[in-house]
């Protein structure tokens, strides 16, 4: 299984948030995409968070836009004014994630109504994964219809920024806490060890290399101790399943 490739035909428009710059695209398949480009921010590793743990999201039951993969010609970048744009086109022909516009969707607020069992998955998916981006200064929640969609997971992995190096311990960060204090959805959350109790179920070492398998092979840069894409893979799967062994990320 892979994420289905569109081709991009049209550069609609930038969402000037962050630091990361996306872009709102048209495609081939007539779909309109939010465009997570390769070489913006931190690079691919943003885009590998993106894919795995916006793909464990929908495996654990939470909504979330279809994820593809954008191939971006370098004939979009040359009809671009913004120079900032264009230099960010031109850097990221090839391979980039789109991530399906949802239009009419609204950002999270506190009046919105949220069923404790969704606000619990996306607090137990949060703090299995590291996500340290869904405060209240930063939801990274829609509203789409009567819906609660889930959005923006390139925080997620942290682990992964530091293998420029070389791989580091899976034990590390199978111990390491995490701090719910700050998340938008913890005090709706209820009964997280019940919710744990669910999703351990449901979340096995095969379910998560299921997933680590729809990133691209171009997103998994080599580093020290993985140089090929099967290494990266397995070496994600390591430390997701090293940190499924273990609670002291739960938040109690």
């Amino acid at each position: 299984m892979s994420l289905e490739r569109v081709v991009v035909t049209r550069y609609v428009t930038p969402l000037r948030e962050g630091g990361s710059m996306p872009g709102v695209v048209e495609a081939d398949d007539l779909g309109t995409y939010v465009c997570k480009f390769r070489r913006a921010g931190q690079g691919p590793r943003v885009l590998v968070a993106e894919v795995i743990v916006g793909e464990l999201a929908r495996r654990i039951g939470l909504r979330t836009p279809r994820q593809v993969v954008l191939d971006l010609d370098s004939e979009i970048a040359r009809y671009e004014a913004d120079e900032e744009v264009q230099d960010l086109l031109t850097a990221s022909v090839g391979s980039n994630l789109g991530i399906d516009f949802l239009p009419g969707s609204f950002g999270f607020d506190g009046d919105a109504a949220t069923s404790a069992e969704i606000a619990g998955r996306v607090v137990w998916l949060d703090a299995f994964t590291a996500n340290v981006d869904r405060s209240w200064r930063n939801p990274n929640l829609l509203l789409w219809g009567e819906d609660l969609w889930v959005i923006d997971h390139g925080a997620s992995l942290y682990f992964h920024h530091a293998w420029s190096g070389g791989l580091t311990d899976p034990a590390r960060f199978a111990a390491q806490p995490w701090d719910a204090g700050d998340h938008v959805l913890r005090r709706r959350a209820g009964d997280l060890a019940k919710v744990d109790e669910e999703l351990s179920a449901l979340v096995t070492p095969e379910l998560l290399s299921e997933v680590i398998d729809l990133v691209p092979d171009e997103w998994l840069e080599p580093v020290p101790g993985a140089e090929t894409p099967q290494a990266l893979r397995e070496a994600y799967l390591a430390f997701l399943t090293a940190r499924l062994g273990t609670r002291q990320w739960l938040p109690t």
